[in-house]
């Protein structure tokens, strides 16, 4: 088992800025390729970015790519998204999750995560 926590989220004002952190423990976190996904009410769970287990290889979601940088620091277990110029759709709840996978693949189908976080709120005021 993983286990992940994120950070707490929070209401922040359009154009501005928040880093959301995920932990894990339980098992070697450099044997995951990571993911942040999102959901916002009354809709699907949404790929955002993900990272693969080096941290050499990452992948964006058009919405989000040249705003978002995934990151993360395996010595500390510990996955980053760092968001910029927010936006009013960006308001949804933030998850990350683990993809047990040793490679260069970023997987962005959220069916493939083997485990999840409990998600944070992001709220983004107009």
């Amino acid at each position: 088992q993983v286990q992940l926590v994120e950070s707490r989220g929070g209401l922040v004002q359009a154009g501005g800025s928040l880093r959301l952190s995920c932990a894990a423990s339980g098992r070697t976190f450099s044997d995951y390729a990571m993911g942040w996904f999102r959901q916002a009410p009354g809709k699907e769970r949404d790929f955002v970015a993900g990272i693969n287990w080096s941290g050499v290889s990452t992948y964006y979601a058009g919405s989000v790519k040249g705003r978002f940088t995934i990151s993360r620091d395996n010595a500390k277990n510990t996955v980053y998204l760092q968001m910029n110029k927010l936006k009013p759709e960006d308001t949804a709840v933030y998850y990350c999750a683990a993809d047990w996978a040793r490679s260069m693949v970023v997987r962005t189908i959220s069916r493939e995560y083997d485990f999840w976080g409990q998600g944070t709120q992001v709220t983004v005021s107009s």
